[in-house]
């Protein structure tokens, strides 16, 4: 029972504390920087990068599962991922005035990559309180995607008795919480924006982080039931923030900031998460 709490003390510590500490940051901020958010999600792509080749791969590897159902969990979690956002998109693009089809086919603006825009859009019209209410519904279920396979890699490494690869969960859980600080900016700044006062939307932001903790708990019990299922565990976790850095958050920065700067800001973050990884 205590390993549970410890595991969830460290998750929402990353999910929460990370997600909060970025919303605060954000809530500071005197305008909406694109550069700087740009540059701090192309460093936080390096590091989820990081994580996902030099760490989960590596260990769901290290299970002696069959090198073909680790590749197999890993495009389910891309697929999984993919398609839940594409339906999201679908179902909320429409609208929002400014997607068309000249529109890029991936965010490039803070608040679409959580679909704030969409929520924004049924404000403005002055729409009934349920619809108000799914749009946010729908707000959360975006965030949910990202933070859930997060937690999930926490929790999936947790559950491995052996105490290096424990210590290795909690390096995951920093590095994690260095990685929601930008996208804790991305949610804080929108919400900021749109007429919501900077101490609710860091609280809301905070709360963002929360599903980090059902998915370590979710990566924990799965991870539990052996080396198969901690395989599944880290390969599908690993596949879906694998669609996540590079479907959502890079193509986004560099459509922030239209530059070669962004690409130097994703080696740094690789190279960090590796220093971090195996200091």
């Amino acid at each position: 029972m205590n390993e549970i709490w410890t595991l969830i003390e460290a998750t929402a510590l990353a999910g929460i504390g990370g997600t909060g500490l970025g919303g605060l940051i954000g809530a500071l901020f005197k305008k909406d920087s694109k550069k700087t958010v740009s540059l701090l999600l192309s460093f936080a792509g390096g590091v989820m990068t990081a994580i996902v080749c030099f760490d989960l791969i590596v260990s769901a590897i290290d299970t002696k599962t069959n090198i073909f159902i680790i590749s197999a969990g890993i495009c389910i979690g891309v697929l999984l991922v993919y398609l839940l956002n594409l339906f999201i998109d679908r179902a909320t693009n429409h609208e929002v005035r400014h997607i068309n089809q000249s529109h890029p086919q991936t965010a490039d603006d803070l608040d679409e990559i959580i679909h704030s825009n969409h929520l924004s859009a049924h404000i403005e019209k002055k729409d009934t309180a349920f619809s108000l209410f799914v749009a946010g519904l729908i707000m959360a279920c975006a965030i949910a995607l990202h933070n859930v396979p997060e937690g999930m890699t926490i929790g999936a490494s947790f559950a491995n008795m052996d105490g290096v690869l424990r210590g290795s969960a909690l390096v995951l859980a920093v590095l994690i919480g260095l990685h929601n600080i930008p996208e804790g900016m991305a949610i804080s700044v929108p919400l900021i924006n749109g007429g919501i006062s900077k101490r609710r939307a860091v609280l809301l932001t905070a709360l963002t982080g929360a599903p980090t903790i059902i998915g370590a708990l979710l990566g924990y019990l799965i991870g539990d039931i052996g080396a198969l299922g901690l395989a599944l565990s880290l390969s599908f976790a690993s596949g879906a923030m694998l669609y996540v850095t590079f479907g959502e958050i890079l193509p986004q920065s560099i459509l922030m900031y239209r530059s070669k700067l962004p690409a130097f800001f994703v080696i740094i973050g690789i190279l960090t998460g590796l220093i971090v990884i195996y200091i």
